[in-house]
């Protein structure tokens, strides 16, 4: 959410200005606030517990880069962020699950299938 990257910002900020440092804020990325209740999570959750027999764990985390960008340019457009299993992300301990990612692959062909026309 956009106004708490500000706040997390800002406090990071004032703790190094304290230390005496100087601190700029370059490259940033928009935020974008979920939707716990909308239509493609409802899809989702269904096609989950269909494919998997089990109830998916649907949270909000540091994670859906790509969707404050496209929500930036389609504020409507109803999105989820959604992946395999990611260890160590960004750094060069960065690691894929396997077999979650076979999970997810198949997880995305059938939501893919199940998306209502508009």
């Amino acid at each position: 959410v956009e106004s708490s990257k500000y706040d997390v910002a800002n406090q990071l900020r004032a703790a190094y200005e304290l230390a005496g440092m100087k601190v700029d804020f370059t490259g940033s990325y928009p935020g974008w606030k979920p939707k716990p209740g909308s239509e493609i999570v409802k899809i989702m959750e269904n096609l989950y517990e269909v494919n998997f027999g089990d109830k998916p764990h649907v949270v909000a985390c540091h994670a859906g880069l790509e969707c404050g960008i496209i929500g930036a340019n389609y504020p409507k457009m109803d999105m989820v962020s959604f992946g395999p299993t990611i260890r160590g992300a960004h750094s060069p301990e960065e690691r894929a699950n396997i077999p979650s990612t076979q999970k997810f692959w198949k997880f995305l062909k059938d939501i893919l299938s199940n998306i209502p026309k508009k």
